[in-house]
C-alpha cells in the first residue's frame, strides 16, 4: 500500500474537486481513498510526504512515433513531406534492435514528464527487421508504462502515386494477416490492461483506400480502436483534393473512418462544417502543438472541436519532429498556441490539464479506468514537487505546472507500480540508455550512408 499525505490533489472527478492539502491512498493497482486532510489509518503502508508537491492523474500520450528517437535531429527545417522524403530511406533501415532502443528511450522520456499510457503508431515495418512491433511492446513493459501500440501500416508507394519509396510499404493482403495476428497475440481487453492493439494504417497520401476500408472492417470485427493521420498539411490537402476530389476528412469518411472509436492525428486542417461532422460523431483528435509547430504545419483549433463534441487529447508526435518528446512540454504549447490563434480566453489551465487525461483517456476508450483520481480507478498518477525556485510564489498548483517551467517529477506510479522517483526512471538505467540510444543512431546513419 502506498499513502500520499499533505499534497495538493486536482482529482479531475465529475465534480472536478481541488483539495489543497489532501491525500490519495493506492492498494495493489487501484486507487481506494482520495480525500483533505490525512488518510484514514489503514495499516502497513508506504508514506510519501506530499508537501510542496501537487498530484495530478497521469498523462496519456495519444499519438507518437517511438521508432524516431533514434532519428532525431535531421531535416530541421523542412516541411513535412521534404522532411519524410529525408527521413523514410533512414527508417527504412530500422530493425527490431534499434526499434527496442528507441522505444525505451522515448518511453521513458514520457515517463519523465508525467505519462503514464502511452500509444505509438508504427507503420514501417522493412522486411529484414524482424518483429518490430514485439520490440516495442517489450520495451513498454520494461520501461513500466500502460502501452496501446497502433500497429501502422503503408501499402501507397511512390510508383503508385504515394509518398513513401517501395523499400518501406507492404502489401495489403500481408498487412490486414499481420495486423489480425498482432490483434490474437497482444491485446488484452481487461479492466486493467497494460496493453492494448489499435488499428493504424498511416494516412491518405501512403495507404490506399481499399486498406483504410477493410482496416476498418477488421477493427470493428475485432472490437479495437483505429487511427490515422489525417488534416496535418496543406500539401496533404492539396493532394487530396487532386487525387479524390475532396478533402482528407471527407475521403476518410467515405471509408467509414468516423466515430467514438477513431481519432485522427494532427487535425489541423478542418473547416467548421468538417468540425460540426467530427463532432456529431465524437472522433476524437490528438493534438501534437510542438511537431505542428517544428513542421510549421498550422495550429489546431482545440477550443472548436472540443465545444463540437469531438474529445482532444495530446500527442507529442514523433520525436523525429519534437526532439523534447516531453508530454508536459505539450500541455503549455497546447494553450499558449490556442490563445495565440483565439485569443486569452480559448483555452485555460485546467481544460489544457483536461486534454493530457480525461480527453487522452476517452480517446483510448479507457475514461472508466484512467484519467481522473478516484476512487476504483487504475493507480496512474503522477506527484510534481512545486516547492522548488522555478515555482515557489505561484498560489495556484495547476497554474504551476502548465505555465511555469517542467518542475521535478517527485513520483510517478503506473499500475500501482513505481516508474519515477524522485525525478529518475527507476525501471532502466538512463546514463546506459543514453548510450545505447545515441550507438544506435550513429549505427543506423552510417549504414544508410555508406
Amino acid at each position: 500500500m502506498i499513502v500520499i499525505e499533505g499534497a495538493a490533489v486536482v482529482t479531475l472527478d465529475r465534480e472536478r474537486r481541488e483539495l489543497t492539502t489532501g491525500h490519495v491512498v493506492v492498494d495493489g493497482n487501484r486507487i481506494v481513498a482520495v480525500g483533505s486532510g490525512p488518510a484514514p489509518a489503514l495499516g502497513a503502508a508506504r508514506v510519501i510526504d506530499g508537501r510542496g508537491c501537487l498530484v495530478t492523474p497521469g498523462f496519456v500520450n495519444t499519438h507518437q512515433h517511438l521508432y524516431q528517437w533514434v532519428t532525431r535531429g535531421l531535416a530541421v527545417d523542412s516541411t513535412l513531406f521534404g522532411w519524410l522524403n529525408t527521413l523514410y530511406p533512414v527508417w527504412a533501415g530500422i530493425d527490431e534492435e534499434s526499434v527496442h532502443v528507441a522505444a525505451q528511450g522515448a518511453l521513458a522520456q514520457l515517463a519523465r514528464t508525467g505519462c503514464t499510457t502511452a500509444s505509438d503508431h508504427h507503420y514501417v515495418f522493412p522486411r529484414r527487421g524482424g518483429d518490430v512491433l514485439e520490440a516495442e511492446i517489450t520495451a513498454a513493459s520494461e520501461v513500466g508504462l500502460r502501452f496501446h501500440p497502433a500497429r501502422g501500416s503503408m501499402d501507397l508507394s511512390q510508383k503508385d502515386g504515394g509518398l513513401p519509396p517501395d523499400s518501406v510499404v507492404e502489401d495489403r493482403d500481408e498487412i490486414l494477416l499481420a495486423t489480425e495476428a498482432a490483434i490474437d497475440r497482444w491485446h488484452d481487453p481487461s479492466p486493467d490492461s497494460m496493453l492494448q492493439v489499435v488499428v493504424a494504417p498511416c494516412s491518405p497520401f501512403s495507404v490506399t483506400g481499399d486498406l483504410m476500408r477493410e482496416s476498418a472492417e477488421l477493427a470493428r470485427r475485432k472490437g479495437v480502436r483505429l487511427h490515422t493521420h489525417l488534416a496535418e498539411t496543406t500539401d496533404e490537402a492539396e493532394w487530396c483534393d487532386e487525387r479524390f476530389g475532396c478533402t482528407p476528412s471527407e475521403y476518410a469518411a467515405e471509408l467509414g473512418w468516423t466515430g467514438s472509436d477513431v481519432w485522427f492525428a494532427h487535425g489541423i486542417h478542418f473547416d467548421d462544417a468538417e468540425i460540426k461532422r467530427l463532432g456529431s460523431t465524437a472522433t476524437g483528435v490528438a493534438h501534437c502543438p510542438s511537431s505542428n509547430a517544428r513542421l510549421g504545419a498550422g495550429i489546431a483549433r482545440v477550443a472548436d472541436l472540443r465545444a463540437a463534441g469531438c474529445p482532444v487529447g495530446l500527442g507529442v508526435d514523433g520525436a523525429a519532429s519534437n526532439e523534447a518528446g516531453s508530454l508536459l512540454e505539450e500541455l503549455r504549447h497546447a494553450l499558449l498556441f490556442a490563445r495565440a490563434r483565439g485569443g486569452p480566453q480559448a483555452l485555460d489551465v485546467r481544460t489544457a490539464l483536461e486534454l493530457a487525461t480525461l480527453d487522452g483517456a476517452r480517446i483510448l476508450g479507457r475514461s472508466d479506468e484512467i484519467g481522473s483520481l478516484e476512487v476504483g480507478k487504475l493507480a496512474d498518477l503522477a506527484v510534481w514537487r512545486l516547492d522548488t525556485l522555478a515555482h515557489a510564489g505561484i498560489d495556484d498548483p495547476v497554474a504551476a505546472l502548465v505555465l511555469g517551467a517542467p518542475p521535478p517529477l517527485e513520483l510517478l506510479l503506473v499500475n500501482g507500480r513505481p516508474v519515477v522517483e524522485h525525478d529518475t526512471v527507476v525501471t532502466v538505467d538512463e546514463p546506459i540508455l543514453a548510450e545505447q540510444v545515441a550507438r544506435t543512431q550513429r549505427t543506423l546513419l552510417r549504414s544508410i550512408s555508406g
